[in-house]
């Protein structure tokens, strides 16, 4: 394993420590206080509201949705019950499903914002019901309590870094095109800004589109248009946000005909793209270890539903959005995953098994890399 995986490995084993050592003890014990602007404590009986934002993206309903609903079980010896409810990528949808978790009185919000600023009047009405919100993976505006996501500029910079590396000598003989994320979402804004810190002045830049929603099919059009405007034999890579539109984008690269296909970015390390990655037709993907994000989302929520202050050991800093200032925060780190690393990441993680990544097609390529 490379300094840089060692790295975030010692830093998501630190957290999961910390996250551990808060539930063991209270919150007084572990580093907080109690809240003075909350409702009198709570026991371990506790009703968590989950808001997801989309189910196109396997992330959210085969990773965050299990280890948020195992984390709160644990910290409440199995007496806490999570109501989930997942929008579908409908921002309007999310805010009724906050005003039924509201109805049904939960003790604290998690939500995973579709629209991080039209979801400030939602968050506003929870606070308003003395309900707290952890703000999970985007950070949404409104009165939050609390936040958890990834060092998303940081994202952004790995994923340029890892284009230029693939680029090498090309990356001034031709255009890439960009593929960033939907504009409602902030945490696009923050991958498009550490991607650009990185490649600004090496690259050329021939298209450049906010993806709507962030689904596949428009990232697809989009790239097709691309290749019509610039010509596919001058694009000689494609920035993309994440996994999910790379295969978009190839599925466009490869109908226009192209026999070798430009270097792709991605994020999230989703099956699909891992088998991408493996076939050679995407270089890389983000690597976001998925439990301590989740697990540090479920402590804050814990915490705050029992009216106790997070833990200095859980929130190990702040961040302001446009909204809310100094709002308790944990970011996790991230990994550049390639070819190189699949084994000592994703696969050592008990993410995927060898055999769930190396089906048949893929089964020649995975036994060059040595995934057996």
């Amino acid at each position: 394993m490379n300094t840089r995986m060692r790295r975030a490995a010692v830093a998501v084993a630190a957290t999961a420590m910390a996250v551990s050592l808060a539930a063991c003890g209270s919150a007084k014990e572990s580093g907080g206080k109690s809240d003075d602007t909350s409702a009198a404590k709570k026991g371990d009986d506790l009703k968590i509201g989950l808001l997801l934002p989309e189910n196109a993206t396997a992330r959210y309903e085969q990773f965050d949705k299990p280890i948020i609903e195992k984390k709160i079980s644990e910290l409440t010896g199995g007496k806490a019950k999570v109501v989930y409810s997942n929008a579908k990528q409908d921002a309007t949808l999310q805010a009724q499903q906050v005003e039924t978790m509201i109805t049904n009185k939960v003790d604290a919000l998690i939500i995973d914002a579709v629209d991080s600023k039209s979801i400030a009047n939602s968050v506003q009405k929870a606070k308003d019901a003395g309900i707290p919100v952890v703000a999970f993976d985007r950070l949404a505006e409104g009165p939050i309590d609390a936040y958890t996501s990834f060092d998303n500029e940081e994202v952004g910079r790995v994923q340029g870094k890892a284009l230029l590396e693939a680029l090498g000598d090309n990356a001034s003989k031709g255009q890439i095109v960009m593929m960033n994320g939907a504009i409602t979402d902030p945490n696009a804004a923050l991958f498009k800004k550490g991607a650009k810190s990185v490649l600004d002045g090496k690259v050329t830049v021939g298209k450049e589109y906010d993806t709507k929603e962030w689904k596949p099919e428009n990232a697809n059009a989009n790239m097709e248009a691309a290749i019509t405007a610039l010509g596919k034999d001058k694009i000689v890579g494609v920035y993309s946000a994440n996994d999910g539109m790379a295969g978009g984008i190839i599925t466009a690269l490869k109908a226009s005909g192209l026999k070798t296909l430009p270097p792709v970015t991605g994020q999230d390390a989703e099956l699909a793209g891992v088998q991408r990655i493996v076939a050679g037709e995407q270089f890389m993907s983000v690597y976001k270890p998925y439990a301590p994000e989740g697990e540090a989302a479920a402590t804050m929520a814990v915490s705050l539903a029992k009216g106790e202050k997070i833990a200095a050991s859980v929130a190990t800093s702040t961040v302001d959005s446009p909204t809310t200032k100094g709002v308790p925060t944990y970011l996790v780190p991230v990994v550049s995953l390639t070819k190189d690393n699949i084994k000592d990441t994703v696969i050592e993680d008990g993410v995927y098994t060898v055999a769930q990544i190396c089906t048949g097609q893929y089964k020649a390529a995975c036994d060059t890399l040595g995934l057996k």
